[in-house]
């Protein structure tokens, strides 16, 4: 992989700044949207909202926009305006609809951008963001999966800033020293609610059973990738564009406490972890402040109640989404783009009660088995991997 992300150099810490810095969320309505902004109205004066958007959930959109007052707001679904506009009306705030306005919403001046739209619809966003150069947090894991190389190196292009949210890699990016030598990285995973399930007992879960995750609180897509362990497949890849790292070079840890959010081996056999409470806000705070740090409601981590911490080696029979996820990290190319949209595909299929949990990962195998892999040279290219990842996805579920 090339062009890894770098650790910027240490510098002592500047003082608050005198002007709020200017924040955008996209995809403001989610887990990670709200519980930014929750943090951003816990600080009043340092952060300015310039920006909010969302795809569908109107209600909340307008309740936020009301509480904060953004420039402008954007909603995904065009056919959701009149609802906003009507929602918004006599407040001095600019509302708009679909793709292009929520790409265009990206691209307005801000000194820092969250990127937390859930799958591939949040790439062009979080690319027309990076292109600005901004400081973009993102916790769109499959912005990267789809398109690394391609984002990677718009990064470097434009001097972008890259901080991840994702609780493993930004656990990551706390504990990587500049200048040493890595050994490995070590994702870890909680194990999500079947890490005790037989291969028969996952065949008969059903949603609301994969949807209650034991640990963290998530949206619907990214407590099923949990589940099927997808998530943690997704996060290898993402790890190796990011970290410059080769797959073999990324480990996997279950580990259900969910206390160490990720560790980095050095070449001298040290071993550097982060520690926490399993609590979205700290590492949303650590991008939103940095390079300060910020205070956070988060419950403070206790040891000595926690008394236990325990480790184990994936199951990658019973879990097959983490070799599949491996197999397209190994092949590069549009290989890992295919993967992310057929498990989207699946997922949604899953969802809404068509196919079955084990399912997931076998829609996802035929779809790596019958997508050819090709070369991605621009967002173009991996829009079309993309399309036609999710039609053969489609098809193999209309098979079944």
């Amino acid at each position: 992989m090339k062009q890894p992300l770098q650790t910027p150099a240490v510098a002592p810490l500047p003082s608050p700044p005198s002007v709020p810095r200017s924040v955008t969320i996209l995809g403001s309505t989610g887990s990670v949207g709200t519980q930014t902004l929750e943090l951003v109205a816990a600080n009043p004066g340092q952060f300015r909202v310039a920006a909010l958007t969302a795809q569908r959930n109107v209600a909340l959109l307008a309740a936020q926009a009301r509480q904060l007052l953004p420039q402008r707001v954007v909603i995904g679904e065009a056919s959701l305006y009149g609802d906003l506009k009507a929602a918004l009306a006599g407040l001095p705030v600019e509302v708009a609809a679909g793709a292009a306005a929520i790409t265009e919403a990206a691209q307005m001046p801000s000194d820092w951008v969250m990127a937390a739209i859930v799958g591939a619809a949040g790439l062009a966003p979080t690319l027309a963001a990076v292109r600005r150069g901004a400081t973009v947090a993102f916790a769109n894991k499959e912005c990267l999966v789809s398109a690394g190389a391609l984002m990677m190196r718009e990064v470097a292009a434009h001097g972008a800033t890259l901080l991840p949210v994702d609780s493993e890699h930004n656990a990551i990016f706390q504990v990587l020293e500049q200048g040493e030598s890595v050994s490995r990285l070590i994702l870890t995973a909680s194990g999500g609610p079947f890490r005790n399930f037989s291969t028969a007992a996952m065949a008969q879960v059903t949603v609301q059973q994969a949807l209650k995750h034991p640990v963290w609180a998530m949206g619907a897509k990214i407590s099923i990738d949990s589940a099927t362990m997808m998530n943690k497949g997704l996060e290898i890849i993402e790890a190796c564009y990011l970290f410059g790292m080769a797959e073999s070079s990324v480990a996997v840890l279950v580990h259900p406490q969910s206390v160490i959010h990720s560790m980095v081996e050095y070449q001298d056999g040290s071993v550097l972890a982060q520690l926490g409470s399993p609590d979205m806000r700290t590492p949303i705070a650590y991008a939103l402040a940095f390079p300060r740090r910020m205070a956070t409601p988060v419950e403070r981590l206790d040891l000595v109640k926690i008394a236990t911490l325990s480790f184990e080696a994936p199951d990658e029979t019973r879990f097959p989404a983490l070799r599949l996820a491996r197999e397209a990290a190994r092949r590069g190319d549009s290989a890992p783009a295919i993967l992310n949209a057929a498990n989207e595909v699946a997922v949604a299929a899953f969802l809404a009660g068509q196919i079955g949990f084990l399912q997931i990962a076998q829609i996802v195998a035929k779809t790596l088995e019958k997508n050819a892999i090709m070369p991605l040279c621009d967002i173009d290219a991996v829009m079309a991997a993309d399309q036609e990842a999710r039609h053969v996805a489609t098809q193999a579920i209309k098979g079944l």
